[in-house]
């Protein structure tokens, strides 16, 4: 099942950068204002606390992008939809990107607290393994020929990838590590004061906002991509 050729050549060749995606990006630089010079400073950790309200969001970003392309590759599968996979793509290239700004923000957050940048527990150690298997999606992409046979392969891959999710997540319940406890998601109230809990909120609305629309303009390049084959 393939999208019909006679497709409005608007919609497919449209400016990829729209309103949107500007609204999007400037909500995380208001995040990320709010953050720097509105936010109380944490009395424990100090100002690498604030580091949280980047990290976090990032991470939940990158879950919804792996989460859009696990859905996608079902699609995919049982429908043999090019859109599907076009788009499960597009997730996995904007994941990749929100999982590396996790493992970038999680030593910068760290070393100033535990003293270390990195230490191999068990919620570190699996991000950075569904980091690799990210990678590897995107690899095998590039690699595979055969139109059908890469996207049956990839659609398998980022299945696998999304179900690590739930492990990362429930890690710090199950192993011993020196990772913190969830303070937000988790099953009692919030442990951020009123003034945190809304920063918190405001730059986890922008981060998926700003996921969103990077989903939508990487699917928007993947439809130029498709009509400039079909032109060529």
């Amino acid at each position: 099942m393939t999208e019909p050729s006679s497709a409005p050549a608007a919609r497919v060749t449209g400016a990829g950068f729209d309103a949107l995606f500007f609204a999007s990006v400037a909500a995380v630089m208001a995040a990320l204002a709010r953050i720097a010079f509105f936010t109380p400073i944490e009395a424990t950790q100090g100002a690498a606390q604030k580091i949280y309200y980047i990290h976090v969001p990032a991470a939940l970003s990158a879950y919804l992008a792996l989460i859009v392309m696990a859905l996608m590759s079902l699609v995919y599968l049982w429908l043999h939809d090019d859109r599907a996979d076009r788009m499960a793509e597009s997730a996995g290239e904007v994941a990749f990107v929100f999982t590396t700004a996790v493992l970038v923000t999680g030593p910068l957050w760290g070393k100033p607290v535990w003293g270390a940048w990195w230490t191999w527990d068990a919620r570190l150690s699996l991000t950075l393994f569904l980091w690799f298997i990210t990678a590897a999606y995107l690899v095998l992409r590039g690699a595979v020929d055969d139109v059908r046979m890469r996207a049956r392969y990839s659609a398998v891959l980022a299945v696998l990838a999304a179900l690590l999710i739930p492990f990362i997540h429930l890690s710090v319940y199950l192993f011993r590590t020196l990772h913190p406890m969830p303070i937000v998601l988790k099953p009692e109230l919030p442990s951020l004061p009123p003034e945190m809990l809304t920063t918190f909120a405001a730059s986890t609305l922008a981060f998926l906002f700003f996921c969103g629309m990077l989903l939508r303009v990487r699917y928007r390049l993947a439809l130029i991509r498709r009509l400039s084959e079909e032109l060529a």
